[in-house]
């Protein structure tokens, strides 16, 4: 479309219809830790390969002695007559043999476990995996997927080669199971111990766990989800397979008299009704949720439920752009288009090279932190439990103005000044040149990588009126504008969307998307709340520059206007 959208000039914009903790989302990161398990597997071979030497050397040795020992033996004394053949027995048995007491006793595995310890500390720890299945859960929900499909690693927008592909196992489905288990996640639980069930049943092995354990799992989550029947038919079917299982013979009991009692009181009613008191709470689905726009946000991460009518759309366009003649785009305007009217959201298409988004990332990567942003209940900034990082970057806390982390901002993150670099110096004056607002007082470019399940759930870049001190050790006022430039393409999920006027925009190397946070009249526009969307399949690259009001005082002017 856009191809054809600048040979036209004008044309309409279909972007609407298009728009639909810690290791495991930092995919730079996930990347050391691929090369390092690399590593170690090639120091592992080379240990298995000094043990076969050293078993080979052994071996030899019991061979040649094995046939020498079955000739002396059939005539000793003979054998022993000869002096070379006494000499050689008793250098043998005072040297050799000591000889091979010494080689057997070699330890061979000293470089390999002195590398591995030296790796370990580099290792993803258990709260880094809680994250992992936490996100692979996240994703689960987020895109509406099958457990068989995650499973199986068929993923919807993957086009990964067989070889890429992976499949989780019957002891994976298990695991992930557990940790949701210990959340009390009862829901995601009984997801996945079926998965583990139902791979166990089609025939699949596994050396450590088995049908009991799962369906001992199964029974509880259900119950617990308020389905009597269905943890009682579990807990039978574990019997038949251990009649002997103390814990199930106790559930067996309480289930059946629990289920006795309620139809003691519903008495003989049958039908869907019936079946619905029948729940112990009503309980049964996704365990309650502190963002209350957790629907709407996820509808939209998957293309659903985008507001955007035939004639509004009508409207958008793309064009080419030189700022009212700025001198550096006159000859050479960029392209603009139009993603969305109200709030006006454009994207710039082109407008960073390959080798700049290189470089802005080659400056970003060994200083990639863990990003952060208030909690929705306290407001008070946290980390994420399932990331772990060197550094933390930070987002204002709406109660003190300060900068602290928090679960649902889920990517790595790190700053760049102007003065590092050539390159982000050159970015900065292109941001000014096409937006005309001053970027002088802006904040340094933040970089951000959101591999697999990374994401930054629904929030506002303004400080908002109940936050009185939001960037106050700043100096330079509220956040009047955002520029998001888009660093790499992601194979599925990734859009940034706005959950209170339904939009979606979808990531595209080298294209940046811009919207004014605040009205003329200094107000922030609550329509510009949005979202990053976890990342599917692939690895999401941006960069933000949140420009401050200070300094735009004749570049946007004031106006008593709120809306546009």
């Amino acid at each position: 479309m856009a191809a054809v959208c600048w040979l036209l000039i004008h044309c309409l914009l279909f972007a609407s219809s298009s728009a639909h903790n810690d290791f495991f989302t930092s995919i730079g990161q996930m990347t050391d830790l691929l090369f390092t398990e690399k590593d170690l597997v090639t120091s592992l071979k080379d240990y298995i390969r000094a043990e076969e030497n050293k078993l080979e050397q052994i071996k030899k040795w019991a061979d040649k002695l094995d046939v020498l020992s079955a000739a002396a033996t059939q005539d000793p004394e003979g054998f022993l007559g000869h002096p070379v053949n006494a000499f050689k027995l008793m250098k043998r048995l005072n040297t050799e043999w000591a000889e091979l007491e010494s080689l057997v006793l070699t330890d061979m595995s000293d470089v390999f476990i002195s590398n591995l310890t030296i790796q370990r500390q580099h290792f993803p720890n258990d709260d880094d995996q809680t994250g992992a299945a936490k996100a692979l859960m996240r994703l689960q929900d987020t895109y509406q997927l099958d457990t068989n499909i995650i499973s199986t690693g068929e993923l919807p927008g993957s086009s990964l080669g067989a070889s890429h592909q992976s499949a989780l196992t019957v002891d994976d489905c298990y695991d992930l199971g557990k940790v949701a288990y210990s959340e009390a996640d009862y829901y995601h639980t009984e997801l996945w111990m079926v998965q583990a069930l139902k791979q166990l049943d089609e025939g699949e092995t596994s050396s450590t766990v088995d049908a009991i354990t799962i369906l001992d799992y199964l029974s509880y989550s259900v119950y617990q989800q308020g389905e009597l029947e269905r943890a009682l038919e579990f807990t039978r079917r574990l019997l038949e397979l251990d009649p002997t299982h103390q814990r199930a013979n106790g559930n067996l009991k309480y289930f059946e008299y629990q289920l006795a009692k309620q139809k003691k009181v519903e008495g003989r009613e049958e039908g869907e009704e019936a079946e619905g008191r029948g729940q112990k709470g009503g309980t049964r689905g996704r365990p309650d949720d502190y963002l209350p726009e957790r629907k709407k946000y996820e509808e939209l991460c998957r293309g659903e439920g985008i507001r955007m009518t035939p004639r509004r759309q009508s409207r958008l366009f793309c064009r080419y752009y030189d700022n009212n003649r700025h001198p550096r785009y006159v000859i050479g305007p960029v392209k603009e288009e139009d993603e969305w009217d109200r709030p006006r959201i454009v994207r710039y298409h082109d407008i960073v090279s390959d080798k700049e988004m290189e470089k802005v990332k080659e400056l970003a990567k060994p200083r990639l932190q863990r990003a952060t942003i208030s909690n929705p209940i306290t407001g008070v900034l946290e980390t994420a439990h399932y990331r772990i990082s060197k550094r933390r970057a930070t987002v204002h806390d709406p109660q003190t103005g300060k900068l602290t982390t928090a679960h649902y901002r889920v990517s790595k993150s790190a700053w760049l000044g102007a003065y590092e670099h050539p390159v982000v110096d050159k970015i900065n004056q292109r941001i000014e040149d096409i937006t005309g607002l001053d970027v002088t007082t802006a904040e340094d470019l933040q970089v951000a990588n959101y591999g697999v399940g990374g994401q930054y759930e629904p929030h506002f870049d303004f400080g908002r009126k109940d936050e009185p001190d939001a960037f106050e050790e700043l100096g330079t006022g509220n956040r009047i504008a955002t520029w998001l430039l888009y660093m790499s393409d992601v194979q599925a999920g990734g859009a940034t969307v706005f959950t209170d006027v339904r939009a979606a925009v979808w990531p595209k190397k080298g294209t940046a998307v811009f919207w004014y946070n605040l009205y003329p009249s200094g107000e922030g526009d609550y329509r510009t709340r949005h979202a990053a969307c976890p990342v599917l399949v692939g690895n999401k690259w941006v960069s933000n520059k949140w420009i401050h009001e200070r300094g735009q005082e004749f570049r946007r002017r004031c106006g008593l206007q709120e809306m546009d």
